[in-house]
């Protein structure tokens, strides 16, 4: 028999650097779960994303059991890497902070391609584009499909 499901809990955590200290520790605390249980999880499953950003979707059961699905790091992270930025423009339609080219965008829609609502690569870079110009961030270059 399955399992009740009681809530969801969404977290961004760094890949393998969960500890019990905010903000993982008071979430889960909350919920009545065993939060050195899930650190050790998540630190086992995200080794090789070590300091990424990763948002993480917990089921919480009634038994107070849990499960978590660990997605793709967020768009404006990856492109804050790929345009070497510490943070976005204040005035993004005003004041350009830095810029990606078309090929990062391309790598960074790939990458998100899971976790987007979108059927084609072509769509999920419109979208990339888009989260990157409302960050201050040009996109350089000719779009692909403007040919």
């Amino acid at each position: 028999m399955a399992k009740e499901i009681s809530g969801y809990l969404k977290l961004q955590v760094k890949g393998g650097q969960a500890n019990p200290s905010p903000p993982v520790g008071p979430a889960l605390g909350s919920k009545g779960l065993n939060i050195m249980e899930f650190c050790k999880q998540f630190n086992g499953r995200t080794q090789d994303k070590m300091g990424q950003v990763l948002p993480v979707l917990v089921t919480i059961y009634s038994d107070k059991s849990f499960d978590f699905v660990i997605k793709t790091p967020p768009a404006p992270v990856m492109l804050m890497e790929a345009s070497k930025q510490k943070k976005g423009s204040s005035e993004p339609n005003r004041v350009k902070v830095g810029s990606v080219t078309w090929d990062q965008v391309k790598e960074i829609a790939e990458v998100k391609m899971p976790d987007l609502n979108a059927f084609t690569v072509e769509s999920a870079m419109k979208m990339v584009a888009g989260t990157a110009r409302s960050m201050g961030l040009k996109v350089s270059g000719k779009a692909p499909w403007e040919n």
